[in-house]
């Protein structure tokens, strides 16, 4: 694994802070960042959810730690209230490195309460979670909360170290599946030996929770794992990702169970292999994130047309909703500080126009984003049945094929991208597509000017 920082030290906390500081430009508000707290299980005694602090806490202070809050005060600066260690937690929980009471530069949350009252009458915005005794002023929450997303967008280089991290523990996994993908084994066995490989890679927590899905069940598009086994014959889709210190790796790849694609299978996943490339190709600073999506429904729908599934004029069949039928999810989303990372929408924004679904990003892409690029397309029974968008798309889909094709599934695949100066980089490229050449450490040229895919190892 190469020798790459991933730790935040004070000078990397003093300029995210100072950064948020700036795009605030708060002069008698003032702000406070919760972590939260431990959520017990209902009815399970003592017991709590694993605790993730809240991301725009977990920014600001890299700590994971229940009960805290940062709090920032245009006239004074920076404070930080902990929950202090006690004596049981060291007993009970071992916290690694910590020692009892709270650390040189911090205070005792207790003293939040104080502090709060010195501010009374002053208007606070609370981000993160809720702040016990803060009363946040709504419009300038979210006043603050949209500058601090913008401020977020970008990743520093300790946050792209951790993003990598989590890459290749992500990888190893993946280049598990060759030997873990086959005809009797079941989704829920394919989950355990996949996330434990992802763990032994370097990971430190999953990324979110695994997809695992096969046969029909890939045109779920968030599926849990069940134990139906895998049969010969099918597609199996896999999205999955490790974490690493908060930082996400998001990868779907999408295999035939037997190792050989039926011609239908292979077609389509031609279709989406080239829908990813366009996409990727697309990505520089400026373009506009609608803009990427278009591309790649694009080629799903020329790709669509010439299965014979599809017929009309490209853009037409996109406005007209019958390639979101096939293709109804975004092209991708925000990555980093877990996989729903800052992203958002341009305020005072129109919406994007006919044939798009909703987007969970709005705006144009800047150096420094990560992004997931995943084209996809599907089988999905319950939107393929509606007789409503059966008689609005007569002319334009063959329903008599769809009909055949309702046990199909789905194909999806999906990298993770960094927008550079020139273009994008693949930090997934270690993870191979079907039909990537093996390249163990070698630089793969760019597919295009402008991306860089890096080594692509392994092949399935």
């Amino acid at each position: 694994m190469p020798n790459r920082e991933t730790s935040l030290t004070t000078e990397h906390l003093s300029r995210r802070r100072a950064a948020t500081a700036a795009a605030w430009n708060l002069t008698d508000e003032f702000a406070v960042v919760g972590a939260g707290e431990a959520l017990p299980i209902p009815g399970r005694y003592d017991r709590t959810y694993p605790f993730r602090s809240h991301s725009e806490y977990l920014y600001l202070t890299d700590r994971e730690r229940p009960g805290g809050v940062l709090a920032f005060d245009p006239n004074e600066g920076w404070f930080e209230f902990l929950a202090p260690v006690t004596r049981d937690e060291l007993v009970w929980s071992g916290t690694e490195g910590a020692q009892e009471g709270v650390p040189d530069g911090a205070s005792d949350v207790s003293e939040l309460s104080g502090w709060l009252e010195k501010r009374r009458g002053r208007r606070c915005g609370c981000l993160g979670a809720p702040v016990p005794g803060a009363s946040s002023d709504a419009h300038l929450e979210d006043d603050l909360r949209y500058a601090f997303t913008d401020v977020r967008r970008a990743k520093d280089d300790v946050e792209l170290a951790r993003m990598r991290t989590a890459e290749e523990a992500t990888r190893s996994g993946y280049l598990l599946l060759d030997e873990l993908i086959a005809e009797e084994r079941t989704e829920r066995q394919i989950q355990i030996d996949l996330e434990a490989q992802f763990f032994r890679g370097g990971a430190d927590f999953l990324a979110f929770d695994t997809i695992v899905a096969g046969g029909r069940h890939s045109a779920v598009l968030h599926f849990a794992p069940t134990t139906r086994p895998l049969a010969t014959g099918e597609l199996v889709l896999v999205d999955a990702g490790g974490e690493y210190r908060g930082y996400a790796s998001d990868v779907t790849r999408t295999y035939p169970v037997s190792g050989e694609f039926t011609p239908e299978q292979e077609e389509l996943y031609a279709v989406v292999r080239e829908a990813l490339v366009a996409a990727i190709q697309a990505c520089k600073p400026g373009i506009e994130w609608r803009d990427v999506h278009r591309t790649a429904a694009h080629v799903v729908a020329d790709g669509l047309v010439a299965f014979g599934l599809l017929q009309g004029a490209t853009e037409s069949l996109f406005e007209r909703g019958a390639v979101s039928l096939f293709f109804p999810h975004g092209i991708g989303h925000m990555v980093g500080l877990g996989i729903r990372d800052a992203g958002g929408v341009l305020r005072d924004r129109a919406a994007p126009g006919a044939g798009f679904p909703p987007l969970r990003v709005d705006l144009p892409l800047q150096t420094g984003y990560t992004m997931t690029v995943e084209p996809g397309i599907y089988f999905i029974p319950a939107l393929l049945r509606d007789q409503t968008k059966r008689s609005e798309l007569k002319d334009a889909v063959d329903w008599d094929r769809v009909d055949a094709l309702l046990d199909f599934g789905g194909i999806r695949l999906e990298d993770n991208i960094l927008i550079t100066d020139s273009g994008c980089e693949v930090l997934t490229s270690g993870v191979p597509l079907l039909g990537e050449p093996a390249s163990a450490g070698k630089s793969v040229p760019p597919q295009s000017a402008g991306i860089h895919r890096e080594a692509a190892l392994g092949d399935r």
